[in-house]
């Protein structure tokens, strides 16, 4: 039921049912309009059809009469529905299930009103009776199990109630027409009819209530790790549990050199627009290797490779992902010789704590520790060192980095101990 999804998405789902409702009463009304104008119009120019049909008259009105109030009870139907759901209201299910009695009961008052001015034979192998399916067929767009067999079973016990009303009924059965078990044949199909609309209008209703879970799953996701995770990632973290736990990750930090100095002769849609163009490229290239941006930090970005996915790879894609952002920015460069841009990158593996962090009302995943400490370090450092992008001894071994150029042991600042780096 919609109550076992969220609370928010729980009201999108019922306000979803409510306009699908809107849209059953539209056709239902629709067809009664067809009825009556067809109807009323084969009286007035048929003649002789009306004459064989009625040989003792009938009045142009008598359609109007039958169809007409149920006509304008949908219309009514559907402004009242149309209020609460502007009003952000429910409509009751009682009121629900009175007007599925209401409307299914128009077919039989146009049979009954037909049996008085021809013969009633004549009546039930006409086109009244088809409209019931008409009824049954539209209300799996209610998307409710019980509203579409309730409709089934007024249609099939006021068929069968109006044929032993108003036919003769033989019981010895002379004429396979008037004996009760053909009348009950008719019916019994009109229930499973029900049975089939009830069946569907479940279906339906499942359908909704995955889509809604998925979309509550996708924005836990989008909420906890921000939008710039690739589709392909997303797909993998709805089916993890993202637990905090202490796992190797591979962490890069980019920066655009400059950028400060630059953004003063810039107005600030150009400012935008640069940091957004530029950014586009990196976004594809990191979901390209298989990791996500965990935030941006004004000019530049914090990545993480095997955060949220354990990824024994996660070592060589970073380094990957940090190659590809050198050629990228060469080609940037290139391309926009009035907004070139330097960066430095520096990139880390190691163990870090990785989780929710936040508050009740917002929380978002990401990973702490040491590891995260020195690969923001090593960018820092390509500015000394004039690199563009720099890598501690661990990454170059995890990702057999043949061609990186050591350049020894560095003193990096808040550590003790030297650290060999290694440059690209």
């Amino acid at each position: 039921m919609v109550d076992a999804a969220p609370g928010a998405y729980a009201h999108a789902l019922r306000r979803e049912i409510l306009r699908s409702e809107q849209k059953r009463m539209r056709v239902v009304a629709v067809v009664l309009i067809l009825v009556l104008c067809v109807s009323s119009t084969s009286l007035l120019l048929l003649p002789e059809l009306r004459n064989r049909l009625f040989p003792d008259g009938i009045q142009w009105w008598v359609p109007l009469a039958g169809v007409g109030p149920f006509i304008l009870f949908e219309i009514v139907a559907l402004a009242v529905l149309r209020y609460r759901l502007a009003t952000g209201r429910d409509f009751p299910q009682p009121a629900r299930f009175a007007n599925v009695l209401v409307e299914t009961s128009m077919p039989g008052a146009v049979i009954y009103v037909l049996a008085r001015h021809m013969e009633p034979q004549l009546v039930f192998g006409f086109w009244p009776p088809m409209l019931y399916f008409v009824f049954i067929v539209l209300s799996t767009l209610r998307l409710d199990f019980w509203l579409s067999l309730w409709t089934g079973a007024v249609a099939a016990v006021q068929l069968f109630v109006l044929a032993v009303i108003l036919l003769p009924i033989d019981p010895a059965g002379g004429r396979p027409d008037e004996t009760l078990i053909y009348h009950f044949g008719r019916s019994v199909m009109l229930m499973l009819a029900g049975v089939a609309a009830a069946i569907v209008a479940r279906t339906l209703r499942q359908q909704f209530e995955n889509s809604v879970a998925a979309a509550a799953a996708r924005d836990r996701v989008t909420n906890l790790f921000g939008q710039h995770v690739s589709p392909v990632v997303v797909e993998q973290l709805l089916d993890a549990e993202l637990q905090s736990a202490k796992r190797t990750v591979c962490v890069m930090f980019l920066d655009i050199r400059g950028f400060t100095a630059m953004t003063r002769n810039r107005s600030a849609d150009e400012t935008v627009t640069l940091l957004n163009d530029f950014f586009a490229e990196m976004i594809e290239i990191v979901d390209r290797n298989h990791g996500f941006i965990n935030k941006f930090l004004g000019d530049g970005f914090l990545a993480l490779f095997g955060a949220a996915l354990a990824d024994p790879a996660a070592a060589a894609n970073a380094l990957n992902a940090g190659r590809a952002m050198l050629l990228a920015v060469d080609g940037w460069n290139q391309a926009n010789p009035g907004r070139m841009l330097k960066i430095g990158i520096g990139i880390h593996i190691g163990e870090a704590v990785t989780g929710s962090i936040g508050s009740p009302r917002r929380k978002e995943y990401t990973a702490i520790g040491d590891t995260v400490n020195l690969a923001a370090r090593l960018e820092q450092l390509t500015k000394e060192t004039g690199a563009r992008l720099l890598l501690s001894e661990p990454v170059r071994a995890a990702a057999a980095a043949s061609d990186a150029i050591d350049l020894g042991l560095l003193a990096v600042r808040g550590y003790d101990e030297p650290v060999r780096v290694w440059r690209l």
